[in-house]
């Protein structure tokens, strides 16, 4: 599902030159929950940001469901990103002029695939993560713990066969991020996608098929 062959990330600010990544190569097979961990700075979000086309490798190439995305013009990434790929971030990104509901369905609009399913796929959404009494609330009548959850209800609102998650339970209490955790990988079995997961939390990545372990942008 996802492919990385000799992964580079190099900013050069004239005065300096920063290896981020230094030849990453990996292959994640569908349906498989991988952790990435690392300290900081060893790259991970980095890598998490090149495979969702959500910024350019200095060298190498990444391919997605068989298809390559290194080279693609922005326009073109950015329907790889709508339909094959949903996003956990730790800072919730909802939009807060938008209720939970509307948030829900921003994936299914942007992709100009808003159908008379949708609202009914929304509203089953954020049933399975316990909102649906809350789906005319706006970001800021909601906690971190259930904006996460309407995060999470967007992340899988068009069905992508692939799930990236950053720190998705870092900025929750030890109670919402459990929570948070085990609706995710609830959602993620029932809907059959790839989950690659950064994170800190050894707990967390204990439950993952697989471990990749990054120090100084190399995989040990």
């Amino acid at each position: 599902m996802i492919q990385a062959h000799g992964l580079t990330k190099t900013i050069d600010t004239g005065a300096h030159r920063v290896d981020i990544l230094k030849g990453i190569d990996l292959e994640i097979p569908r349906g498989q929950f991988a952790a990435i961990m690392g300290p900081s700075g060893s790259g991970k979000s980095t890598l998490l940001g090149l495979l969702a086309g959500l910024d350019t490798p200095t060298a190498g190439t990444i391919s997605l469901d068989g298809q390559e995305i290194t080279g693609l013009k922005e326009d073109e990434l950015a329907l790889v990103r709508g339909r094959k790929i949903g996003f956990v971030f730790q800072s919730y990104n909802l939009i807060p002029t938008l209720t939970a509901e509307e948030n829900a369905l921003l994936p299914m609009e942007l992709v100009g695939n808003g159908s008379g399913d949708s609202p009914a796929r929304a509203r089953e959404l954020l049933d399975r993560v316990g909102l649906a009494d809350r789906r005319d609330h706006y970001p800021v009548q909601l906690s971190g713990g259930e904006q996460q959850r309407v995060a999470l209800a967007r992340a899988f609102m068009v069905r992508p066969p692939i799930l990236l998650a950053d720190e998705p339970t870092g900025n929750l209490d030890s109670e919402n991020g459990r929570l948070v955790l085990d609706l995710l990988l609830s959602l993620n079995r029932q809907e059959g996608t790839t989950l690659v997961l950064v994170t800190h939390d050894q707990e967390l990545a204990n439950v993952a098929d697989r471990r990749i372990q990054l120090c100084d942008g190399r995989i040990v």
